[in-house]
């Protein structure tokens, strides 16, 4: 591999006094200052060089996206998967299915099997379009704890099999 080289340069005039005024000689306009590593140094690859590390996104790259499913199903299948699902909302129902939830505070690690809540919302469908929410029904219940004189109102999304119909509101 072959560096390049400098261009010749010309050496400086000794300085020269006389009794009246002091003059020093200037470089020769030919000569040029470039830095060393530049000269010496091969240029480098775009390939060569190191890749930037990967930018974190934080916890605002962790929040939940609504994601749409595939575009090839129509207007009328959504349709009809909502009305399937309209006369289950507002009706109560009863947790068949052994579903622990840790989101309640005054009852933490609460198992919702046999208590009842009332459909609240179909999730599944949003903006006419079909979603990827795997726990399409929105449930309320609500818990009696001791010591207080209302009871603690929560909501749990349930998926279609983990819960049975018990009657109307």
């Amino acid at each position: 591999m072959q560096f390049p080289t400098r261009p010749p340069t010309v050496p400086m005039a000794p300085a020269t006094a006389t009794a009246t005024t002091t003059t020093t000689a200037v470089a020769s306009p030919s000569t040029s200052f470039r830095p060393l590593r530049r000269s010496l140094l091969p240029p480098t690859t775009k390939a060569a060089r190191c890749p930037p590390p990967p930018r974190c996104r934080g916890r605002l790259g962790t929040a939940r996206q609504v994601v749409a499913a595939d575009v090839s199903s129509s207007p009328s299948d959504v349709a009809a998967e909502e009305a399937a699902a309209a006369p289950k909302i507002g009706k109560r129902v009863r947790v068949m299915a052994p579903v622990r939830v840790h989101h309640v505070s005054k009852a933490p690690d609460l198992d919702l099997r046999g208590m009842e809540g009332v459909v609240k919302q179909y999730v599944g469908v949003w903006k006419g379009k079909r979603i990827t929410a795997n726990l399409p029904f929105k449930v309320e219940f609500e818990l009696r704890v001791d010591g207080q004189d209302k009871p603690v109102r929560f909501f749990a999304h349930l998926r279609e099999d983990e819960f049975e119909l018990v009657g109307d509101e």
